[in-house]
């Protein structure tokens, strides 16, 4: 028997291309969630839907999530993330063909909300496995580069879908839809043939058995004030970060853009997110971490402010500045949950789960509030304006959470 060792097989190697599969698993969880986004025009006009009715059935999967986010993080404890992330991908998949198929704003709600099932193996997993496998430095560079996957298929979807896959499908956006589904399904495969080696197999079984869950274990976790400053944060950053992630195009095609233009406007703050993603993580170590957070928080606000701007400089400078707090308002948040002393290891599905289970409130509520504040007052100023309020919010937050790290 050789005593060879491939380069797959080693620990430092292997775990960069765990990475790889969950990025790619995460790539099509952000095209899937930014596939209606530039599609809203058409199927508003097409099933007879409000702008009230839409922001309903743009926050349907974020409140699902909230319902699903915790008995996801005990299965992903109990399963580990290979059969977890495969059948994540499946889901997202089947909501994707499920929206294809819509006839009115009911069945649209409920294929959209199918994807609050899959979402959470997804964000609750790939983080999980990152705080396993990766330690110190790497970790904030592996946090950076898998959180680029979901801004990567934003911005396929926000970018291609006017310009390429919709006079490629004959202006048909069902059909738009359905091959974005397939792609998703053949991500999955992809996912289960890198899970599926035996290097894989050995090292991801070695995530499962950890603690069984028990009511204790949320008081475990609950019990830490930073925690729940952490989760209260997380509202917040989702509701700036949905809300304007459905509506941006419908926003910037309030200024006169069109479909197109509003598109390739639209991925800016992704684009933008994906450098940021590589790089505001690594910078964000412990003990600059509150710090860093802060100036992302800055940034969302001065974003709110040049967002109510026509096309020009401002409008551009205020999409440059949501980018980069989009980037890692999220990751860092995540950082900082899961580095806090009184959360064990073998609890950071269950992590995971509280963190999205209340990030997701504000899911919800971003695009149901800029949806119902933009046909109440026949334009975006107001909603825009909600954003600006919870930027001040969190800023008030992370001064309580510096006081609480600092008697803690």
């Amino acid at each position: 028997m050789s005593g060879a060792v491939t380069a797959s097989d080693q620990p430092g190697a292997y775990r960069w291309i765990l990475l790889a599969g969950v990025w790619l698993i995460y790539f099509s969880f952000g095209l899937m969630i930014a596939s209606l986004a530039p599609l809203v025009g058409q199927i508003t006009a097409e099933l007879q839907i409000g702008h009230s009715t839409m922001g309903a059935i743009l926050g349907a999967w974020p409140l699902v999530y909230i319902a699903a986010a915790i008995p996801c993080g005990i299965l992903l404890d109990r399963l580990g993330t290979r059969v977890s992330l495969t059948l994540a991908a499946l889901l997202m998949a089947a909501s994707g063909v499920a929206r294809g198929l819509a006839t009115d704003p009911t069945t649209l709600f409920l294929a959209v909300a199918l994807f609050g099932i899959g979402g959470p193996l997804v964000s609750i997993g790939a983080p999980k496995l990152i705080a396993q496998r990766f330690e110190g430095p790497s970790r904030g560079t592996a946090m950076g580069i898998y959180i680029t996957g979901p801004s990567l298929g934003g911005i396929a979807a926000l970018s291609l879908t006017h310009a390429v896959m919709m006079p490629l499908t004959g202006g048909d956006w069902r059909m738009v839809l359905f091959l974005y589904a397939g792609f998703v399904a053949l991500c999955s495969i992809v996912w289960l043939g890198i899970a599926n080696h035996p290097a894989a197999r050995t090292r991801l079984s070695d995530e499962d058995g950890g603690k069984k869950f028990n009511l204790a274990a949320f008081g475990e976790i609950l019990s830490v004030r930073a925690v729940r400053l952490v989760l209260a944060m997380s509202i917040g950053i989702f509701f700036i970060n949905h809300g304007l992630n459905n509506w941006l195009p419908e926003i910037l095609q309030s200024r006169g853009m069109s479909a197109a233009e509003a598109g390739y406007w639209a991925s800016i703050p992704t684009i933008v997110g994906v450098i940021g993603a590589l790089i505001i993580p690594r910078l964000a170590t412990p003990d600059r971490r509150l710090g860093v957070m802060k100036l992302l928080f800055l940034c969302a606000l001065a974003a709110s402010l040049l967002l109510q701007l026509d096309p020009g400089a401002g409008l551009a400078t205020g999409l440059f500045l949501q980018g980069i707090a989009r980037s890692s308002m999220m990751t860092v948040a995540i950082l900082l949950l899961m580095e806090t002393p009184g959360v064990p290891k073998e609890r950071l599905g269950l992590a995971g789960g509280l963190f999205f289970t209340a990030a997701e409130i504000g899911g919800v509520m971003g695009p149901l509030t800029i949806g119902i504040l933009s046909q109440s007052t026949g334009g975006f100023s107001v909603p825009i304006a909600s954003v600006t309020v919870v930027c001040v919010i969190l800023l008030g937050l992370i001064a309580v959470l510096r006081r609480a790290w600092e008697h803690r």
